[in-house]
């Protein structure tokens, strides 16, 4: 007869490959989180579970809605299902939908850029300015990370509309030039830029190039973190 089934978390010891669900709105925010895992956390399994009308629903509902919020908390129910070691979203709209998440899972679970803000109070950052290529996300990240660092840190946005769409067909630096004049155009000062979306992330090099001041990517600090919290479980 067949082998009787492995459960997936001893699957996951037998590989010791940590299964790492990434949860996406858009597709084009699962290129350069892929690449954050090959490159800073090559031993975990990325795998990708797209919904790519998360983004779209939201934005001709007003925002995250009770609906939008179960319907990502059965996105993540099913992640944690199906043994995954940890969880990241990617959409930084849904981040309090992750928090909450979190209490209860046996597992981390984070938002897109937990990590980003931790990194900014950790790098003494004392004014930053967070790029967005959506009015909504943007209003929503900005928020959040002034209710995250609180008044020690200025907190400015910008919208760089045109990424979005440069982001969707892949074009690394249109990216970055939309950001780069989104930056030039807002008010001076800042000593690092935060980029509010994953999608934005493959053209963190060009933009700090261009501008001359560290830009952080959600990506690179997300998976770190990750790598950080999963070697802890780790007996």
């Amino acid at each position: 007869g067949p082998p009787p089934p492995i459960s997936s978390t001893e699957e996951s010891r037998l590989d010791d490959k940590p299964l790492i669900a990434l949860i996406s709105a858009v597709r084009a925010s699962i290129p350069p989180t892929l690449d954050a895992f090959a490159a800073g956390f090559p031993e975990a399994q990325p795998w990708n579970i797209l919904d790519d009308r998360l983004l779209e629903d939201a934005n001709e509902q007003g925002g995250l809605t009770a609906h939008l919020q179960l319907r990502m908390e059965r996105l993540i129910d099913h992640a944690l299902t199906e043994g995954a070691d940890g969880v990241l979203l990617t959409c930084s709209l849904y981040a309090p939908v992750a928090h909450e998440a979190a209490v209860d899972a046996k597992v981390p679970v984070l938002a897109p850029d937990d990590a980003v803000f931790i990194a900014i109070q950790d790098e003494g950052y004392g004014n930053v300015l967070l790029v967005s290529s959506g009015a909504g996300p943007l209003q929503d990240s900005v928020t959040r990370l002034r209710a995250f660092v609180g008044s020690g840190v200025s907190v400015d946005g910008v919208l760089a509309e045109e990424a979005a769409s440069a982001a969707r067909q892949g074009d690394t630096s249109a990216v970055a030039d939309a950001v780069v004049r989104a930056a030039r155009s807002a008010t001076p000062g800042f000593e690092a830029v935060v980029l509010g979306q994953f999608s934005l992330a493959p053209g963190a090099d060009a933009i700090a190039a261009a501008l001359g001041i560290p830009v952080l990517a959600g990506p690179q600090y997300a998976v770190r973190r990750l790598r950080t919290l999963i070697s802890k479980d780790k007996p």
